[in-house]
């Protein structure tokens, strides 16, 4: 199993809308072969700021089956513009 995990600070005039949003977007990363669950949550002292959280089977789930999908091209279209800075998302894999 892979953790993805991507701080996400959204724009302060955007904030109202994105988790709204973020809730509709779910279904585009959950379709995927090879998706687990995945989680947000917020901060509590940084303003607008998220981590999320994704559980995928392997790298190449996320990768490859989600990023090279339409599914991605929706997601990418209703939840990128939220984003300053674009966030960096890196992948763990458990050793214990």
């Amino acid at each position: 199993m892979i953790t993805e995990i991507a701080i996400l600070n959204v724009k302060p005039a955007k904030a109202a809308t994105f988790e709204k949003d973020f809730q509709l977007a779910g279904q585009y990363i959950s379709s995927i072969d090879g998706y687990i669950t995945h989680s947000l949550s917020k901060c509590m002292e940084v303003a607008n700021q998220y981590i999320l959280l994704v559980e995928w089977e392997t790298l190449e789930a996320h990768e490859v089956g989600f990023r090279q999908s339409a599914q991605y091209q929706k997601w990418k279209a209703l939840l990128h513009d939220y984003y300053e800075p674009f966030p960096q998302v890196l992948h763990y894999k458990k050793i214990l």
